[in-house]
């Protein structure tokens, strides 16, 4: 059974490799090309070298842009994480009620990001109506936004995968260790945390590469505001590419190397954590 499935899996995989090349392979390659080229569209291209690559890396805004994506990533990764692992320790005990607290919880991940990204901008706002300011005001309210945001919108999802991960711990070997003594602390230590580590191995990549990634949610927040200060590096992009006359090229460069920045970040995250694993 299994050298037949060997045998014809390749054309049932066909499909899937067409559909891949087709929607990303082929549209990459031309990215790489057009970012070494000056064009209004597609048909015009012009090729002018490394130019635009050096226009990108003296834009005080792409750098600024970056800088701010990473900061709210960094934090994110770890607030995330640490409280939807601390949610699904809470909500895998069986007790009442728990589905009902699991659903709510997991709402927020379900809704569109433009629109999480009015709901908070609303709740800030009106919150810092009572200072006379707004979060477009300063960019430390942006910030401190974006991190709301994010927590609010992926901390369920996570807490859901978190979830099936303590559960399919053994209870053997949780009651095994209580016999031997061990308490709560210690249970957490040496079995649920290194048993579901390649869990916290996905939550992580999740968390790291939704936060690169976040668009809507700051475009609807804040759009960059004051000044492109709390401006992530996808709206980044997006302004370069349509807000700027004769800088398409620039923002084609820009999207490349933003593509290469998260892949090689998120490979480097990968192969820490599943060396971590091994230990």
């Amino acid at each position: 059974m299994q050298k037949a499935i060997k045998k014809f899996s390749f054309i049932f995989l066909f499909p899937l490799f067409i559909s891949y090349f087709l929607t990303f392979i082929v549209p990459f390659i031309l990215a790489l090309y057009l970012s070494f080229c000056k064009f209004a569209t597609v048909t015009d291209a012009k090729w002018i070298g490394l130019q635009n690559y050096q226009r990108v890396f003296m834009d005080d805004g792409f750098i600024n842009s970056l800088w701010f994506t990473a900061k709210i990533t960094a934090i994110s990764m770890i607030t995330v994480n640490v409280i939807a692992f601390f949610l699904a320790s809470c909500l895998s005990k069986g007790k009442k009620g728990t589905n009902v607290y699991r659903t709510i919880f997991f709402m927020p991940n379900l809704i569109g990001g433009i629109i999480v990204g009015y709901i908070w901008q609303l709740i800030i706002d009106a919150v810092l109506f009572h200072f006379q300011t707004t979060i477009t005001s300063d960019p430390a309210y942006g910030f401190a936004g974006m991190i709301l945001l994010m927590n609010w919108q992926y901390i369920g999802y996570m807490m859901v995968l978190y979830i099936a991960a303590i559960q399919n711990i053994p209870m053997d070997i949780m009651d095994a260790a209580k016999i031997d003594g061990a308490g709560r602390k210690e249970c957490l230590r040496y079995i649920t945390i290194p048993m579901v580590s390649p869990t916290i191995t996905i939550c992580l990549f999740l968390t790291m590469t939704n936060s690169f990634k976040a668009f809507a949610q700051n475009l609807s927040l804040t759009a960059g505001a004051p000044s492109q200060k709390t401006a992530m590096v996808s709206l980044d992009i997006y302004n370069t590419f349509y807000g700027r006359v004769g800088w398409e090229g620039v923002g084609q460069a820009k999207a490349v190397l933003f593509c290469i920045f998260v892949a090689g970040i998120s490979g480097l995250q990968l192969m820490i954590s599943k060396r971590r694993e091994r230990i």
